[in-house]
């Protein structure tokens, strides 16, 4: 494997890596901020459905999850820094495409190119990290990593909602290009050619997984009748469905798997992902919510919206530079489960929101929200490392960054459903004020009963990642039956 050539030791590695590789996160994060503050405006202009448009924040969330299972092969057998400049590339292509797009199916189609990229794009970054970084320090170095991508969100709905109110919102997909430029130098001149040896690449699985997942999330994202008939959506997602089962019998008998399932048997690796999946399907819906409540239900205007929720970016961004603070303090397991019920709480609080209620309040709830909501993504993305070995992190990173992208897509679909069949049930359109309240509620509980994986885990979980033990003192294989510690 090659060694990255940083100046400055090991310092500078943490420091300097994460801030190239969060060039990459910023441009996917303004992109995904900018386009749902602009929803209503795209969807008026494409003479569609809004709550149709869900389908475009889906199909790119979707393509993340196809492609990321196979970033890591991808990196490993062609090099890290080759794969991840050629997936910035890919993205910046999607977005003049979407710029570009006319109708509903074009502007799919150049979401899911998008996905293409990003799918590379940030879990070769993040596998960069996972082999250049000691355990101790890869918390400290997340937080820088994600401290810079935060950024996208801060800026994302103002001037997403600037462009649209003032301009045309063509142009928000433009905006992410000049970064996404100074990203590919930086890669060339920083990013080390980490490889490692590779296994066959399985094809089969790969056809299995991916095709499977995306036909089964195309039906259920299309079953309220949007782009394909029921019928259609329906025979998709049952295809789908008994696909995903297949490569389950398939990942157990073959050798080297795409994914390898046998990763769930890891307590921290398995309350991470799979806990964090249900955290995320609640907290994946309100960038869809969220601003077509705003706009639809209490009458703003893009940039009002945008200015009201890029405050909850800059309570996460301020939480990134305490979390590890806060971990090393209480622990994994007391944070994890205190705090999902905390952001759940205040997610549900959303739903309380009224046109007459005071900008400065839901100024406020944003903000607290997005302290607790950050810490729980830095706290759920370190823990799922805490017991995987540096030859599985490539795996372990793929499976990971799929089910984090399938769970925010399920969150947007899962959001636009509620909002139907409160309508439907409602006697009311299915955009009107009262099924977001509905929404936030039932999202809310979603992500709620995450608490329940996180407190079946051991006490001293990921103690070593936490700075509460030395190297060498956590318990490697802690046993599933352990019961929690009160």
């Amino acid at each position: 494997m090659n060694e990255p050539q940083l100046g400055g030791g090991r310092m500078k590695t943490r420091r300097t890596l994460p801030l190239i590789v969060a060039c990459a996160l910023f441009i996917e994060n303004m992109d995904s901020t900018v386009i749902s503050t602009s929803l209503p405006a795209i969807a008026r202009d494409l003479a569609t459905d809004p709550i149709a448009l869900k389908l475009a924040l889906t199909t790119y969330l979707l393509a993340l999850a196809v492609f990321i299972p196979v970033s890591g092969w991808v990196a490993d057998r062609f090099g890290a820094r080759p794969t991840f400049m050629t997936a910035i590339g890919v993205f910046l292509l999607g977005s003049i495409g979407c710029a570009a797009s006319d109708s509903l199916e074009a502007m799919v189609a150049a979401r899911f190119l998008q996905g293409m990229g990003g799918a590379m794009m940030v879990p070769v970054g993040r596998l960069v990290l996972l082999r250049t970084v000691p355990k101790n320090e890869l918390v400290q170095a997340l937080s820088w990593l994600t401290i810079p991508a935060l950024v996208g969100p801060v800026v994302g709905p103002p001037l997403g909602g600037f462009i649209t109110t003032y301009f045309d919102w063509r142009w928000i997909f433009l905006i992410n290009i000049p970064m996404g430029v100074l990203g590919i130098v930086l890669a060339k001149r920083f990013i080390p050619d980490i490889r490692e040896p590779t296994a066959p690449l399985d094809w089969r699985g790969f056809m299995l997984a991916g095709v499977g997942l995306a036909l089964a999330m195309f039906g259920f994202s299309t079953l309220g009748r949007h782009l394909v008939s029921m019928p259609l959506a329906m025979g998709a997602l049952l295809l789908g469905t008994g696909m995903l089962l297949a490569y389950v019998r398939h990942a157990r008998r073959h050798a080297h798997p795409l994914l390898d399932l046998r990763l769930f048997r890891l307590p921290t690796f398995r309350a991470g992902v799979l806990g964090g999946s249900l955290f995320r399907i609640g907290i994946g819906a309100t960038p869809f919510l969220l601003p077509l409540m705003l706009q639809l239900g209490f009458g703003l205007s893009p940039v009002q919206s945008g200015l009201l929720t890029f405050v909850s970016a800059i309570g996460a961004m301020f939480m990134k530079t305490i979390a590890a603070r806060i971990l090393k303090r209480y622990g994994f397991r007391r944070v994890l489960v205190v705090n999902a019920l905390i952001a759940s709480l205040m997610l549900c609080g959303f739903g309380l929101f009224r046109p007459e209620t005071p900008h400065v309040f839901i100024i406020g709830t944003l903000l607290v929200s997005g302290c607790f909501r950050s810490l729980q993504f830095t706290s759920l993305n370190a823990i799922s490392y805490a017991e995987v070995d540096s030859p599985k992190m490539g795996q372990a990173s793929s499976l990971a960054g799929m089910m984090q992208q399938l769970s925010l897509s399920m969150g947007v679909a899962v959001g636009g459903y509620i909002l139907e069949i409160a309508g439907l049930v409602g006697d009311r359109p299915s955009t009107d004020v009262h099924n977001f309240y509905i929404a936030f509620i039932v999202v809310g509980l979603i992500s709620a009963s995450s608490a329940w994986m996180m407190w079946r885990l051991p006490r001293n979980a990921g103690a070593e990642m936490a700075g509460r033990a030395k190297p060498g003192q956590e318990i490697a294989e802690p046993k599933v039956e352990q019961r929690p510690a009160t």
